[in-house]
């Protein structure tokens, strides 16, 4: 039950058994999840969800599923990396504590040492780590808010609801979420399944869309592509305008799915081919997100790293690099599907044996749509983030460079959208001749019974006409009666019927050339 948590319109469950249980403590220093119960209860009240899943650490629905232990586990998980950011370099240190982020968020940067920023990259996210990063670092508690959770619609009730802000509310603030849908190859539905359960162990709600179609001598049987629901987030800490210390950030990645693999092996570099006479760079494997967006960071150039300076979203423009290259491969992978259904309108060998159209078009209305659903999420990338020219301490726009990717995968959505659609009309089409076709079968069908009932229907009369004779002993004679006048009178019923068109239009020529001899007379 979904709602064991209670819903929108009573309050929290989860808060109100902390209430009772913690009634004979004395209060400590205030918390950040004080602060985000204040809130909740003077004008943010989409925060209660922010507050129950720190009481729960994951998503809150879990709460009466998991055991002390696990809670306890899930609280503390702390994986970070704080890079470094200079004019020359980017440092890397690893957190795997809450006491060392706590030490590490807590100290204020100084411009020592040609220190640009600091970037907090987390994986994940936990109790302890928004404990700590949102007291030290006074984050806005709606940048977490809006990490938790994947959904893309809510039921009336539902207490996890996100209601976006209005734009210049949004202008405000300086975080940004993005979201996106990478895909990865199960060789077999187990995998699928595996996977599904790594998503179930995150933190934050991720899922697994499943898209059961494959092709019998092009996909391994049982095979199966999982489309993950992902989101980085990114946030940059306010500070006064006249200051010249580091900026702070955080950037917030999900956990890596480790069964399956990247589809078609995943995205190239973001830099062109090194010569033979240049070091190739060593790159971690595609499967850890985290380890891939550090690699990308660390190897920003000295242009991108100056640019820090001017523009603090230049800390982002790599994360969006893998962003924009995974909605890339989710475009190339729809069309290939969208190819294969037409595929299977065309021959219907292509199809399993067990499916028919009707299939083919269930797996058309499952992208018919996710459509509207992808064009929705890159356009508020689009306006949200790439064009939004106001943020804190940047001078210039270092995403914008980004603006023309975006716009083609939202052109190429259009048209991925209006081919299904097409696709969809054919198929429609297509069912409607078959179902002709079928009803033509069911009429012949008809025809056949049409003729047995004309064949025994004289049969009867005749033998109903005889059997008005008492003497049933009498009959004997007049059986030869019966054939005699039984078979000529069926023979002539069955002529009848047959040539029923034939006798129909000889009638009507015999009329027509009456009318025309009367007509002459």
């Amino acid at each position: 039950n979904p709602y064991i948590i209670g819903d929108v319109y009573e309050q929290s469950h989860i808060r109100r058994e902390q209430i009772k249980s913690s009634r004979s403590e004395t209060a400590a220093s205030k918390t950040y999840l004080d602060h985000i119960d204040q809130l909740t209860d003077n004008g943010w009240p989409q925060l209660r969800y922010l507050g129950d899943w720190m009481r729960v650490t994951t998503a809150p629905p879990k709460w009466q599923l998991l055991s002390p232990k696990d809670k306890k586990e899930r609280a503390s998980r702390v994986k970070v990396a704080l890079l470094e950011i200079r004019a020359d370099s980017v440092t890397r240190l690893d957190v795997s504590t809450a006491a060392q982020l706590r030490e590490l968020s807590s100290n204020s940067p100084t411009a020592y040492d040609g220190l640009l920023s600091r970037l907090f990259v987390v994986e994940d996210l936990s109790r302890h780590v928004i404990e700590t990063l949102g007291l030290n670092l006074d984050v806005d508690p709606m940048f977490f808010r809006g990490h938790l959770s994947d959904y893309i619609w809510y039921n009336t009730r539902d207490p996890w609801i996100e209601l976006p802000d209005i734009d210049f509310v949004s202008r405000k603030r300086s975080y940004f979420h993005v979201s996106y849908s990478p895909a990865r190859y199960f060789r077999a539905h187990k995998d699928l399944s595996l996977a599904r359960k790594e998503a179930g162990g995150f933190n934050v709600l991720r899922r697994i869309n499943r898209d059961a179609i494959w092709v019998p001598g092009a996909d391994i049987p049982g095979s199966e592509v999982g489309l993950l629901r992902s989101k980085i987030s990114f946030w940059l800490q306010p500070r006064k305008e006249s200051s010249t210390d580091p900026v702070t950030a955080i950037l917030l990645v999900d956990p890596s799915i480790t069964k399956g693999f990247p589809l078609w092996g995943g995205h190239n570099d973001f830099d062109v081919c090194p010569s033979m006479a240049d070091k190739v760079r060593a790159r971690p494997p595609q499967n850890a997100i985290f380890e891939d967006m550090i690699y990308h960071l660390q190897n920003m150039s000295a242009e991108d790293l100056a640019m820090v300076a001017r523009d603090p979203r230049m800390l982002f423009q790599k994360p969006l690099c893998v962003v924009c290259a995974e909605w890339q491969t989710l475009l190339q992978y729809t069309n290939t599907r969208l190819t294969q259904l037409e595929w299977e309108i065309e021959d219907p060998y292509l199809r399993n044996v067990e499916e028919d159209l009707t299939t083919t078009l269930a797996k058309l209305h499952v992208w018919r749509r996710r459509f509207p659903l992808y064009k929705t999420i890159v356009s508020e990338v689009l306006i949200k983030v790439i064009r939004r020219e106001e943020f804190p301490f940047a001078t210039t726009n270092s995403l914008c460079i980004l603006e023309k990717d975006f716009e083609l995968i939202l052109d190429k959505l259009d048209q991925l959208h209006n081919r299904a659609e097409r696709i969809m009309s054919v198929v429609t089409a297509v069912m409607s001749i078959e179902e002709s076709k079928k009803a033509l079968g069911q009429n012949r069908s008809l025809a056949r019974l049409t003729y047995l009932a004309v064949t025994f229907v004289p049969l009867s009369f005749v033998s109903s006409f005889f059997a008005m004779n008492e003497d049933v002993t009498r009959l004997g004679r007049t059986f030869w009666i019966y054939f005699a006048v039984a078979i000529p009178v069926t023979l002539l019923a069955l002529v009848v019927v047959r040539f029923s068109d034939t006798f129909t239009n000889i009638a009507r020529r015999l009329l027509q050339s009456f009318a025309m001899k009367g007509q002459q007379y």
